[in-house]
């Protein structure tokens, strides 16, 4: 049961999304959000909406980013309108809303776990692009490394040599660090191969 009604939340919060003109960036309407998370009146909302932005600032991150306040047109009956405010809003402040929201509403804790579940997906993908890159920065290295050492040996270099060309490559790229100082620095046994450790 708690899976379905995460599955109805994530279904009814991916309808009342929008996106730009260009298509690049995908929006929220408080007063849309607002109903799904089960507050019925915008005062109450609106004081949530104001918490998640102080989070959003204590979290160095610019407010203005994800929360725009705006003004817009609505119907009030025989064809007659009137403006209200709203925010626009991004999937994270939409995160912060139920962060900051009340857990004892169904629909916020719901949210909660979404997002939850949200972020954890994210990370993921973002790990494993991360170790796509370096899988394929490590490749291109080591056909680099496989060149260069070609090229040594085929001028007489031998191992102990090359061992140095290397030490001395590695001090240049490490500020005067060389392979087995910053082996020592990172705590990597020096069977291991230093790059294996490296950021990309």
């Amino acid at each position: 049961m708690k899976q379905e009604l995460i599955v109805d939340l994530q279904s009814r919060f991916n309808a009342i999304s929008h996106n730009t003109d260009d298509e690049n960036v995908e929006f929220w309407y408080a007063r849309d959000l607002q109903t799904i998370l089960g507050y019925d009146k915008w005062e109450n909302f609106f004081k949530v909406i104001e918490k998640a932005k102080i989070s959003c600032e204590n979290s160095q991150i610019e407010v203005t980013d994800h929360f725009l306040d705006v003004r817009k047109m609505v119907e009030i009956g025989s064809n007659a309108q009137r403006e209200i405010a709203d925010v626009v809003l991004t999937r994270y402040a939409c995160y912060l809303i139920a962060q900051n929201g009340d857990s004892s509403k169904e629909q916020i804790a719901f949210a909660q776990t979404y997002f939850a579940l949200q972020t954890r997906k994210q990370e993921l993908i973002e790990q494993r692009i991360e170790l796509e890159d370096r899988l394929k920065a490590r490749n291109k290295l080591k056909n680099s490394e496989t060149e260069l050492s070609k090229n040594i040996y085929e001028r007489g270099v031998d191992d102990k040599g090359f061992g140095r060309i290397r030490s001395q490559g590695d001090g240049a790229l490490f500020g005067g660090y060389n392979t087995k100082d910053m082996k020592d620095k990172l705590g990597i046994s020096s069977g291991r191969v230093l790059a294996d450790f490296l950021p990309t």
